[in-house]
């Protein structure tokens, strides 16, 4: 199998960290240019979305979505990611994860794409902050425990979700405030999986 990822994607390390934590030898990373303008032809062969990550397997179809991926992973791997017993809040946990990446993304992309013709959208930056910050908020004051329990599949994209926001909204300093997240998320980083998937 190969991944088509990308060094900087939050949702792509999320599926690295899994291919990395549970040791799986038989995806091969290939790195692909992916941009909302539009992805190299083997990606929009492999997703018609243009989107990464992207899972391209042998024996079926290409497995896209990075939650769908990391189910998939998990699974293959033997499971453990996603215990039933908590399922629901770990599913939760995973998609505010993402909501918080889908938000940095976006708000990266109207920097890049739309700064370079004077056409950045402060007023919707702001809001797509808001989302991150209240999200942060609710983690600091309510999450902290499914955060520090048994590693799970929503935690640990919340390790890649903030990892991401240190990579390109650094300057908002979302750790001021929360001194309970900023303190896993250092213990966090030191995990393989996540350290050897940092993005650069």
């Amino acid at each position: 199998m190969q991944l088509y990822s990308s060094p900087a994607s939050p949702f792509a390390r999320k599926c690295r960290a899994v291919i990395l934590e549970h040791r799986i030898a038989d995806v091969e990373i290939r790195d692909v240019s992916a941009s909302p303008m539009g992805g190299e032809a083997a990606l929009n062969a492999a997703n018609p979305t243009g989107k990464i990550p992207v899972l391209v397997r042998e024996d079926g179809p290409a497995v896209y979505d990075s939650r769908v991926i990391t189910r998939f992973l998990d699974a293959h791997a033997g499971g453990g990611l996603y215990p039933e017993g908590r399922i629901w809040d770990v599913l939760t946990l995973e998609a505010n994860a993402d909501a918080i990446m889908e938000a940095a993304v976006g708000m990266t992309y109207e920097q890049r794409f739309r700064g370079e013709k004077g056409l950045v959208w402060d007023e919707w930056l702001d809001k797509q902050w808001a989302k991150v910050a209240r999200s942060l908020d609710v983690l600091e004051a309510r999450g902290m425990p499914l955060l520090r329990g048994p590693l799970n599949m929503g935690a640990l994209g919340m390790a890649c979700a903030l990892g991401y926001l240190d990579l390109r909204h650094d300057a908002r300093g979302w750790r001021d405030g929360r001194p309970q997240l900023s303190a896993w998320e250092a213990d966090m980083r030191e995990r393989q999986c996540l350290a050897e998937t940092a993005p650069a």
